[in-house]
């Protein structure tokens, strides 16, 4: 998942200066100022936050940062807002939009900046130092935010504003509306025993979700399985062992080590052989981080639902809702309600294939979920007569890249990408790009991360260390991490058709940010609505299976010949193959998040996992050979990621992208005219207005889930 996603802490987090407007006749408000100036000034030599990067773009020096320089530059960057907010504040002067809200998207420079790259890094190369820092830093920086959404004179001005923005343009009336919505949220409206009561919830909340965060991180490096038989590896090629066994002499181990993916679901055990050994694999994985982070999900859901309260909701789940799409928690249930049983039907019409595979096998055992994915792989190699390992030289990496995603790119946008040799990078394995348009005017910057290594967290996701907006003229640096198996020296880093599919992606989500065309910091980019945000990169997944697209880039990559037709006919068929199983996987896990934040304040829990096992129950998706894709204790999505009773949005939003997709084949597939219209009213659009809207516009109606369900084989296409 994203850090993109996980929402803002403060009004105006991306690359703007400081505010203009000044207090009039406030001379202590305007020495403060000139103090922290200043202060600012002395040491910007100092500390290279503290000022804008000299790089193109403002690209961040990664080369000069060390993290001795995070703590001056939060301290100097809190210190900087709190002022400029109190210049807004107490402005003499009447509200008016510019000298109020103008001036909120303007404040907080410096601490944009190191937030920015901080939150990012912390993600990326982590190691204890940075853990120390998030630790130590989530109460302060959750402390500054109640001061800004809390302080009765902001909002009255901000308030003001609104009673008269019909008076304003379409845009400037989106930006009051998002800040007065806010601050209403944020508890502006409540008494001053709420408003204490809400800093506390916030403080106890952001450490907790800080703590949970980093027992993930340690349990990556902690929660491994070292394999000293290599026997024991029977079913993986020898550039997988290989990359096993040097994980194991990098971590000061004798043997091969096994590393954990942030799901239930390991990708190892698609190959492993050896049952005991894969049984290892999976509980190792679901029973990840128990002891530390049960307690703390268990807490954090009472907190958000007293938080919830205090605003005037039912539940958490209302709360988020009630800004998003969806509105309301029963029309998120209704849908995942009404998809459970055809995904529970048909996983178990997968499993009865899967348990004829096993004692096809000669085995007597009961389908266990640690079976699944190496059975699955047999029934999908009889059922399509395809070898997964005859699939992968056809997508090594860079070939994926420069003649599979950035191909399908510049199709459909007209986009070049210059690859930057001359930019600093926090890593050695980091790739960078300058993107430009097809007249040759540049875009901005595009970082990709891709391996897997210590310190860095599982999953795949994509952020911005600069976002774009036109107040400040700022252009988007933004960047994609995976974490693909890195392998062997000297070795190609062959792909799965999956990772491929994740690179489209994440890339997806990149043009979101890398097309904006707005204004306004706080409306830019993939600030949009949690079950918005996932729409562009849903609906970039499928332009790799475009047949021009893969003509480009499936090829073998020693010897440059195309994919045969054959075998890629077998594995765009099996393209929905185990759709019941991944279907009911992630409906349990959004089912699991939304009743998590549907309880009642005060709500005693005493056991996470029989809450979990209660919650499955209830809506009938209880199949123990498909868990949820996460479960309760390692869910970073909702506990630490900012989707808390939000998980529900890549499946509402996968409506918007086969829906968007379908459209665009049947008006032309991969044309310019396709793109050029989706950028247009879609990718360049943000937040600006109405998220609903931008679809309509683009598509000429709103979406149908007839395309979902074909997309994820559920109904039978009456064209085949």
């Amino acid at each position: 998942m994203r850090l993109s996603m996980i929402a803002a802490a403060i009004a105006a987090t991306t690359l703007v200066t400081g505010c203009s407007e000044q207090p009039a006749n406030n001379e202590q408000n305007q020495a403060q100022t000139e103090q922290v100036a200043k202060t600012t000034t002395d040491a910007v030599q100092e500390n290279l936050f503290l000022s804008p990067s000299p790089l193109q773009y403002m690209a961040p020096e990664f080369d000069k940062i060390d993290t001795s320089l995070y703590e001056p530059a939060f301290d100097a960057g809190i210190e900087e807002q709190r002022v400029e907010i109190e210049a807004i504040a107490n402005n003499s002067e009447a509200p008016t939009f510019e000298n109020t809200l103008v001036a909120m998207e303007q404040s907080g420079a410096i601490l944009d900046r190191v937030r920015a790259t901080f939150n990012n890094l912390s993600g990326l190369i982590s190691n204890d130092e940075y853990q120390r820092i998030d630790a130590k830093m989530a109460p302060v920086l959750a402390e500054h935010r109640d001061n800004i959404y809390l302080n009765k004179a902001l909002f009255d001005r901000v308030a003001a504003v609104y009673d008269n923005k019909d008076t304003l343009n379409k845009e400037d009336q989106r930006l009051v509306e998002y800040y007065y919505k806010r601050f209403v949220r944020a508890g502006a409206k409540l008494d001053e025993s709420q408003k204490q009561r809400m800093r506390e919830i916030n403080s106890e909340l952001s450490k907790l979700s800080t703590e949970f965060s980093q027992n993930i991180l340690k349990s990556f490096k902690q929660d491994t399985i070292l394999v000293t038989d290599k026997a024991q590896l029977a079913g993986l090629a020898e550039d997988e062992i290989a990359s096993l066994k040097a994980a194991a002499q990098k971590a000061g181990k004798d043997g091969y080590m096994i590393t954990l993916v942030n799901t239930t679901r390991q990708p190892i055990l698609s190959s492993l052989e050896n049952r005991e050994l894969r049984e290892k694999v999976w509980r190792t994985s679901s029973q990840r981080a128990q002891q530390t982070n049960g307690p703390i999900a268990i807490k954090e859901a009472q907190l958000r639902a007293e938080k919830a309260a205090l605003l005037g909701f039912e539940s958490w789940a209302h709360y988020q809702l009630d800004d998003r799409m969806a509105k309301t928690p029963d029309a998120v249930f209704t849908m995942l309600d009404d998809l459970a049983p055809k995904a529970v039907a048909k996983a178990k019409s997968e499993a009865e294939l899967i348990q004829a595979a096993i004692k096809k096998d000669g085995k007597d055992f009961e389908l266990k979920p640690w079976d699944w994915a190496y059975y699955g792989a047999k029934v999908r190699a009889e059922l399509y007569d395809i070898d997964a390992s005859l699939v992968k030289p056809y997508f090594e990496m860079n070939t994926v890249i420069n003649d599979g995603l950035f191909f399908a790119m510049n199709k459909l946008y007209g986009i070049t990408m210059k690859e930057r040799n001359d930019l600093p990078t926090y890593h050695e394995d980091v790739f960078v790009w300058e993107v430009f348009n097809e007249d040759g005017s540049s875009i901005g910057l595009f970082y990709l991360d891709p391996y897997a290594r210590e310190g860095k967290r599982g999953g795949a996701w994509m952020s911005a260390y600069v976002s774009q907006n036109h107040l400040k003229g700022t252009k988007p640096v933004i960047y994609n991490a995976q974490n693909i198996p890195k392998p062997a020296e000297g070795q190609p880093t062959l792909m799965t058709f999956s990772e491929v599919t994740t690179m489209f992606h994440e890339f997806g989500h990149a043009i979101h940010g890398l097309f904006s065309d707005v204004k306004y910091p706080s409306l830019a980019g993939t600030a949009t609505a949690r079950d918005f945000v996932e729409f562009p990169s849903q609906a970039n997944e499928d332009w790799n299976i475009e047949p021009s697209v893969l003509a480009n880039y499936a090829k073998h990559y020693k010897t440059g010949e195309p994919i045969p037709q054959e075998l890629l006919d077998k594995l765009l068929k099996s393209h929905t193959f185990n759709q019941g199983f991944d279907t009911t996987e992630y409906l349990a896990a959004a089912l699991l998040d939304m009743e998590w934040h549907s309880i009642a304040p005060g709500t005693k829990v005493e056991d996470f996992a029989q809450f979990e096992q209660n919650a499955l129950e209830k809506h009938g998706i209880d199949y123990y050979p498909v868990p949820p894709r996460y479960k309760t204790c390692y869910f970073s999505h909702i506990f630490a990621g900012g989707y808390s009773a939000g998980y529900y949005a890549y499946l509402w939003t996968e409506v918007f992208a086969a829906d968007s997709f379908a459209h665009m084949q049947n008006e032309g597939g991969l044309t310019r005219e396709n793109g050029d219209h989706y950028r247009k009213e879609v990718l360049s659009r943000g937040n600006s207005r109405d998220l609903m809207q931008s679809y309509i516009e683009f598509r000429g109606q709103k979406p149908t889930t007839d395309a979902l369900l074909k997309r994820r084989g559920l109904v039978e296409d009456s064209k085949e």
